[in-house]
């Protein structure tokens, strides 16, 4: 199934926004569900007006008033811009103006606000890898205490928060909701299903590396792959691209520094076991006490963003981009490397933010002609330093974020727009497109039952229980927006070659405590906010257990495959 955004234009014309101001209206949800949302729903037609008349009676001492979103530019936010912000002030009277920006900015405008006081945006969709700094920071609205409330009368009887997968990683250590998911992905390992089961390359492969060609289970077999891929002749099955065994980015920019946050530090082994993050140290290497403070990222202080498997981590990630990676790799971002492999000459990626799923199912090298994909989605590969029990992926959860700097009408109106876009009526259509699922009710529906097989294993994650295993940053992180920044900047300097990885590692680390530090002596996040240990000889830290890890004495390891088969039957399992 071929999935287009319609055009802002062509939207509004059918809503009868070109015809004057926006005035609730149900003529208008009428035409919004014919035109657009039709059956794509797990809501009857009968229960989608139902749905749309409450968010009219809702909005009726709201409109007129004009509000202003943000988000990142990314499928599923571009469809809520161009398609659901036009109906939602059709159909309520309220203009929402939603910005579509990159994340590195939606994180500095959200930081601006925290620190000016001045409301910069009504709403924003941010990671909520954000939920250890709004925890502490109680800037954003509670809003488990907001439903209950102020905002109790624009709260929709039909917002069904069991429903949504997510919010267990927008919940503070406090039992409070902070942030409402809007959409999530995952990062999976992504491989071309047809060339893994090809004769030639199964046999090829058996003969030079002694063991069957598969998913990896190990960044050991992970190698072995990407070194037998590249270079490849694949002319035998009508191929006649250069192939590259590896696919990843290397520029110095913010989407450097997810690369590695986002779980690529835990999947190596670096931090500790737990789950949905690393306990006492996680997926940052941050160390915190049992009270949940941070107390350090260096290995001198307990933390592990400097240990020997981090060092590790790093060295693996730009000996792979450097030998088995197309050479524009390096210089590329996230934004340019994640439509990459649709073009048809990588072999495999270990690290596939699912998001990019979207775009792959319109790319006809990568497809068969009956929409079925020549690539298939599995977890990642682990590196030596791994343990069972540890963190074992990374899942993205954009959620909206209502800040108290926001007028209370202005708040009101944006949370009935944040409700409006992850309404059932909407979210089957929505996931559709973006295929960035948060409700339950969405992805064991008929219609993504009968999609499955189109999208490469992507449903059948999402509908099994491994779905919970992959999970955001955690709140170990006390200042995201403070702290995030210096990772593109320090690992920018390993992968240029600046610095080797542990001296780049060592100046990220104290970097960090740096800021911990500060934020320390302001005092600004109470006694939730760090109290760094005294430094120690880094000696004693890794005699103890858990994170940090001395390093191994050789950090070989056997290479392990699996059929990809077997790994869908453990999904389910």
């Amino acid at each position: 199934m071929n999935v287009t955004l319609k055009s802002t234009t062509a939207m509004a014309v059918a809503l009868g926004l070109l015809c004057g101001p926006a005035i609730a209206d149900m003529e208008a949800a009428q035409s919004f569900l014919d035109e657009e949302i039709g059956d794509v729903s797990t809501l009857t037609r009968e229960e989608q007006e139902a749905e749309m008349q409450w968010f009219i009676d809702a909005a009726q001492d709201m409109q007129g008033m004009e509000i202003n979103v943000v988000s990142e530019t990314i499928t599923t936010h571009e469809y809520e811009s161009q398609v659901l912000a036009p109906a939602f002030s059709a159909i309520t009277g309220i203009t929402v103006n939603h910005d579509l920006i990159g994340e590195g900015d939606v994180v500095e405008r959200l930081q601006v606000q925290m620190q000016s006081g001045q409301n910069v945006y009504d709403a924003f969709v941010n990671d909520s890898d954000l939920i250890g700094t709004h925890w502490r920071y109680g800037q954003a609205r509670n809003l488990t205490e907001w439903m209950e409330g102020e905002g109790a009368d624009v709260t929709s009887p039909t917002l069904d928060l069991e429903d949504f997968i997510g919010t267990q990683f927008t919940t503070g250590p406090d039992g409070n909701l902070y942030q409402l998911p809007d959409q999530q992905f995952a990062n999976l390992y992504w491989f071309r299903y047809d060339w893994f089961n090809d004769e030639k390359n199964q046999t090829d492969f058996q003969e030079e590396y002694g063991y069957e060609l598969g998913v990896p289970v190990n960044w050991a077999a992970y190698e072995d792959i990407a070194e037998f891929f590249t270079g490849r002749d694949l002319s035998h099955m009508g191929v006649d691209q250069e192939i590259f065994g590896n696919m990843d980015y290397g520029k110095k920019d913010p989407s450097l520094g997810w690369r590695y946050t986002d779980a690529w530090m835990s999947m190596a082994g670096m931090g500790d076991k737990g789950e949905p993050n690393g306990l006492p140290v996680d997926e940052w290497g941050i160390r915190v006490n049992e009270n949940s403070q941070p107390v350090g990222a260096c290995v001198d202080r307990g933390g592990a963003t400097n240990s020997p498997a981090a060092v590790y981590a790093v060295d693996k990630a730009i000996q792979w981009l450097q030998n088995y990676s197309p050479p524009s790799a390096m210089g590329m971002t996230f934004s340019e490397a994640g439509p990459v492999p649709g073009q048809g000459n990588i072999a495999q990626q270990m690290f596939m933010y699912t998001t990019f799923v979207a775009p792959l199912v319109d790319s006809p090298e990568v497809m068969n002609e009956d929409g079925t994909p020549k690539w298939r989605l599995a977890p990642s590969p682990h590196g030596v330093y791994w343990e069972e029990g540890m963190k074992v992926g990374y899942q993205d959860v954009g959620s909206w974020t209502i800040l108290d700097s926001t007028p209370t009408d202005r708040a009101k109106a944006a949370w009935l727009y944040a409700q409006f876009v992850t309404s059932k009526t909407v979210d089957v259509k929505k996931s559709d497109v973006g295929l960035t699922f948060i409700r339950d009710s969405t992805i064991n529906s008929d219609h993504f039952t009968e999609r499955a097989d189109k999208l490469g294993g992507l449903v059948e994650f999402y509908r099994s229980p491994a779905r919970t295993q992959w999970s955001p940053t955690g709140t170990n992180v006390p200042d995201y927006p403070k702290l995030a920044q210096l990772w593109w900047q320090n690992i920018g300097d390993a992968m240029s070659g600046a610095k080797d990885a542990k001296g780049a590692l060592d100046q990220l680390c104290a970097d960090m405590e740096d800021v911990m530090s500060r934020l320390e002596r302001a005092g600004v996040q109470g006694d939730l906010g760090p109290v760094l240990n005294e430094e120690q000889d880094p000696e004693y830290w890794l005699e103890q257990p858990g994170a940090p890890k001395p390093a191994l004495e050789n950090e070989d390891e056997e290479p392990q495959t699996i059929s990809y088969d077997e790994l869908v039957q453990s999904w389910q399992q």
